[in-house]
């Protein structure tokens, strides 16, 4: 579609009721037009401020209303941080993602924030935050560290917003991302597919992010991981082929953009993965674990993508096959700490 139009309702829900042989292969044809299909974007997400989080969202084990378990911990170090993203890059990452569990931050957080962008960068690594809302002089301020990109996920629709979310309106989190965009860095926006909410409330999420004025660099489309405390930890779990649908839908409608393929991988078949690749996704978080919740390790990945005929995105890691699942294994133990997380929301 041209970037002159706007999709609407009724073109959006068409692409859902398309027969789904039929939209994988439209949604194929699209993103081979704008990327190479073999080539997957890599990134790690660190958790650098944990729980406690002020906010209500139902899906979050981070929240301080639920009584999920998960122990609270203050803002990292910065060189912890940054240890963190050399052993990233050198399990294969391209961009190293940096999480924190705030409303909004401080702007005496702020400096330590600045050096961990400048830190990332300087290892030659994309670098990413989910800080929550910004103010502008924040927004600029990260801009002038260096940072390449800031998530923000409008999570689903407007009209069902409310019943997963009521400490932070939608109005914030467009607000957010558009002094994200005015600032100058690139914007990671996406949502969670099965909070209970109906087709049409996936097809008015990935309206809301196909009409923004610029689209996402960044889409990343999360299944949700159902956390023990939290209030959707009951809800039905949602057909594979209809996540696989959403993947294809977010391709068609945001064809330049990286649709990642993000949290719940763990709990998905690689031959569900698969078609989520052949429907359009080309880029995953990668390691042990999405902020807080399981993701599937690098070595799992790594098969995965030897059987596909699939390659990291700018990768570091230079040997292929049985050489580098065991370099990845070998990584892995060193790597895994209790300050080292690979995650994603």
């Amino acid at each position: 579609m041209s970037k002159s139009l706007r999709w609407t309702r009724e073109q959006t829900q068409a692409l859902f009721e398309q027969p789904l042989l039929e939209l994988l292969f439209s949604a194929q044809q699209i993103h081979r037009q704008h990327f190479d299909s073999r080539q997957i974007q890599v990134s790690t997400l660190l958790s650098i401020k944990t729980g406690s989080c002020p906010e209500d969202c139902k899906y979050c084990p981070q929240s301080a209303r639920y009584k999920t378990g998960l122990a609270a911990e203050p803002l990292m170090e910065v060189e912890l941080v940054l240890a963190s993203a050399r052993q990233a890059k050198a399990a294969g990452s391209s961009r190293f993602c940096m999480g924190a569990a705030w409303k909004n931050p401080q702007d005496r957080d702020l400096p330590y924030l600045e050096q961990m962008v400048a830190g990332v960068k300087a290892l030659g690594m994309e670098s990413c935050m989910t800080l929550g809302s910004l103010t502008d002089r924040q927004a600029q301020r990260l801009a002038d560290a260096g940072l390449d990109y800031y998530n923000h996920n409008l999570d689903t629709s407007p009209e069902y917003y409310n019943k997963i979310i009521t400490t932070r309106s939608y109005q914030e989190r467009l607000d957010t991302l558009d002094k994200v965009r005015q600032a100058g860095i690139k914007v990671c926006s996406g949502g969670i597919v099965g909070l209970g909410e109906s087709v049409t409330d996936r097809a008015e999420l990935l309206m809301q992010l196909a009409n923004l004025p610029a689209p996402p660099e960044s889409v990343p489309i999360n299944m949700l991981v159902k956390v023990a405390g939290t209030p959707l930890e009951h809800t039905e779990d949602v057909d594979p082929f209809d996540f696989i649908r959403t993947i294809a839908v977010a391709r068609i409608m945001m064809p330049t953009s990286y649709v990642r393929l993000s949290a719940g991988r763990e709990k998905m078949s690689e031959q569900t993965q698969a078609m989520c690749f052949m429907a359009g996704a080309n880029s995953i978080f990668y390691g042990c674990k999405l902020l807080t919740t399981p993701n599937p390790a690098q070595n799992s990945d790594l098969k995965l993508f030897k059987k596909l005929g699939l390659n990291p995105e700018n990768s570091v890691i230079e040997q292929t096959g049985s050489e580098l699942v065991a370099q990845v294994n070998k990584q892995m133990l060193e790597a895994d700490t209790e300050l080292f997380y690979n995650a994603g929301r």
